[in-house]
C-alpha cells in the first residue's frame, strides 16, 4: 500500500522528516512543493469571475471551502 511522507528537498538531498512504519524496501515518487513566495499575487475566487446561466453564490463558496480533517494534518 503507498505510504505518504513528509520531508525536505535542499541542494539536491531529500531528507525525510518521518521514517515508514513496516516497509523494509519500496519504490519512491518525488512530488516537489515549492515554498510559498510572498511577493506573488493571491489568488482567489471573486463573484461572477465565471460567467454563465447563473452567478456565483455565497453558498457556492461555502461548498469549496476546505475545512480540515482528521488526521491529514494541516
Amino acid at each position: 500500500m503507498p505510504t505518504l511522507l513528509q520531508g525536505e528537498y535542499r541542494e539536491g538531498v531529500v531528507t525525510l522528516r518521518e521514517r515508514p512504519t513496516g516497509i523494509v524496501d519500496g519504490r519512491v515518487r518525488v512530488l516537489l512543493l515549492p515554498e510559498h513566495d510572498p511577493t506573488s499575487a493571491p489568488r482567489m475566487l471573486r463573484f461572477g469571475k465565471y460567467r454563465g446561466e447563473r452567478m456565483s453564490k455565497l453558498e457556492d463558496f461555502r461548498e469549496a471551502e476546505w475545512h480540515g480533517r482528521e488526521g491529514l494534518g494541516d
